[in-house]
């Protein structure tokens, strides 16, 4: 019986240590990303990004223009109109 005492005692302590780590950890998590969050604001605020210019189409005299244009279908396919080719290079 003595003995059984001893091992709830273990089980209770185990489980407070747990329970507490799992605070820990939760609550210095919910700091770094806060603090991240801060750095991005920050950094945004004083740094703003460029503006992007508009990528004009470069096609290399190398490659014939139905082939580049044939490339630039692909690609505009594959990214679903996002992607925009500005360089063709033969490597």
């Amino acid at each position: 019986m003595h003995n059984l005492i001893f091992r709830m005692e273990n089980i209770k302590l185990g489980l407070l240590l747990m329970i507490v780590g799992m605070v820990t950890v939760f609550a210095i998590l919910l700091i770094v990303i806060n603090l991240g969050k801060a750095l991005i604001a920050l950094v945004n605020k004083y740094a703003p990004a460029e503006e992007k210019k508009k990528a004009k189409k470069i096609v290399s005299q190398a490659i014939e223009p139905t082939i580049a244009a044939a490339i630039a279908a692909a690609i505009s396919l594959l990214t679903q109109g996002k992607g925009k080719v500005t360089k063709i290079e033969k490597i």
